[in-house]
């Protein structure tokens, strides 16, 4: 029998479950034939212990395994003919002592089950697409960031100025007092990145080495002190050290800089240009997907079983405890809380459900010529794209993956088909997220 469970889910199923206490008693006596087989115990050949000893010893263990085997096949049989699509694992809970107990064991399954659903409607949703075409102003500007990476500073006798590279001593006091954060010796930066703010930046301009000078400074209301936040303090303030920074020419030694061996510099600048167009196409068709996942959250609003976020749920902590060992801090020393991924898992797993609907009532399975055009694009990167082919091919579980993004890449162009698109033109920065860095004190 099935039956909605009383804790008003919807994907909650209950089966009643019995299992004959004759043949449960048949299959423990079949197990401890099996391992009386092999039992070894002092005195006893292999083999020879006496069947009451074996009994005693392993009954429990065999009579256990017995009744596992009978409810997963009663389970299995059940769903089956129910056509439940089970999701996650079920609990099995025993029944009360019926008038039937002395033959039968009643039990009961508790479990989820997939939502059904049909693929909702996207024609409300909208899609901004970001536009933006490679020239040579955003090859320069990239050439520039990289020139940057790579900028060298000298120490010069004169007044620190915009782009120069300090050295300072600091004392923040309030009512004076010195405050937490605001102190620190021998500390660098770069004058106009926005490492500080800029009225603490604005004292520090124009002072030589070893020079010192006393102000005040209000710090911002939206500051990300709240103890600071709004507060007017003291700043005494030593530079120890003034230095101009120095970009390397555009030339052979710059290019080979960048990998290109014989130092070729229109060479490097097809490189360059070839690279961001990839990583343009890359963020454009990432910011769009965003949109396309949000849309279709917004049309399916399905129900989701508990068990697959949980099981998620176990799987990003496992990953987040990966990820803090590979920067070389114990993950046992840090507690990750379950609730820290609840919301995510929730997501990812209800776009898995739904992308899988999708998929299948619109046959959108990744093609094989899809998946190769994927494969080569990738290689296109490498010194030998023909090799990197090959190993793909040779790797299933790449392959799969592979196979995983060109469904998706399917179901964003079908969602696409669907949903009010406009174009937006956007700014090179933006897109690429070159943003400052938010400033201390």
């Amino acid at each position: 029998m099935e039956n909605t469970a009383p804790n008003n889910n919807p994907l909650e199923r209950r089966l009643n479950l019995s299992v004959p206490v004759d043949a449960l008693k048949s299959a423990t006596d079949e197990r401890l034939k099996r391992m009386s087989r092999n039992v070894k115990m002092p005195g006893f050949r292999p083999g020879k212990v006496p069947f009451s000893i074996v009994r005693q010893q392993h009954g429990a263990e065999a009579y256990g395994e017995a009744l596992n085997e009978a409810l997963s096949s009663a389970f299995g049989e059940a769903v089956s003919s129910q056509k439940l699509n089970v999701a996650g694992y079920p609990r099995i809970e025993p029944k009360a002592e019926t008038e039937n107990s002395a033959t039968a064991l009643e039990f009961s399954a508790i479990f989820e089950v997939y939502p059904e659903f049909t693929p909702g409607d996207l024609s409300v949703a909208e899609v901004e697409r970001p536009t933006l075409e490679v020239t040579d102003a955003e090859v320069n500007k990239t050439i520039d960031i990289l020139r940057q990476q790579r900028v060298r500073y000298h120490v010069v006798d004169r007044g620190a100025a915009e782009d120069d590279r300090v050295v300072i001593d600091f004392l923040g006091k309030k009512d004076g007092e010195p405050f937490q954060g605001g102190q620190a010796n021998d500390y660098p930066f770069v004058l106009g990145k926005k490492m500080m703010l800029s009225d603490f930046e604005a004292a520090v301009k124009g002072l030589k080495a070893g020079e010192s000078k006393t102000f005040n400074l209000t710090f911002p209301e939206d500051y990300f002190s709240r103890d600071m936040a709004g507060q007017t303090v003291e700043f005494a303030i030593t530079v120890k050290q003034v230095m101009v920074p120095t970009l390397p020419e555009i030339d052979a030694e710059f290019a080979r800089s960048m990998g290109v061996a014989d130092g070729d510099v229109s060479k490097m600048r097809a490189e360059i240009e070839g690279n961001l167009k990839r990583e343009v196409k890359k963020r454009i068709e990432a910011k769009v997907k965003d949109q396309v996942m949000d849309a279709l959250l917004a049309a399916n609003p399905i129900p989701v079983p508990n068990a697959l976020i949980e099981m998620e749920v176990q799987r990003l902590m496992q990953e987040a405890r990966q990820n803090l060992e590979q920067r070389g801090m114990k993950a046992q020393n840090i507690p990750i809380q379950p609730e820290w991924f609840a919301e995510r898992a929730k997501r990812r797993v209800s776009l898995g459900l739904i992308f899988a609907e999708v998929v299948k009532v619109e046959q959108l399975q990744a093609k094989p010529e899809q998946v190769k055009a994927l494969v080569e694009e990738a290689a296109e990167t490498y010194e030998d794209p023909s090799e990197v082919v090959k190993w793909y091919y040779a790797n299933p579980d790449d392959l799969a993956n592979v196979e995983a993004v060109a469904t998706e890449n399917n179901v964003v162009a079908w969602a696409l088909e669907r949903a009010k698109v406009t174009d937006k033109a956007v700014v090179f920065e933006d897109l690429m997220g070159q943003q400052g860095q938010q400033a201390t004190v």
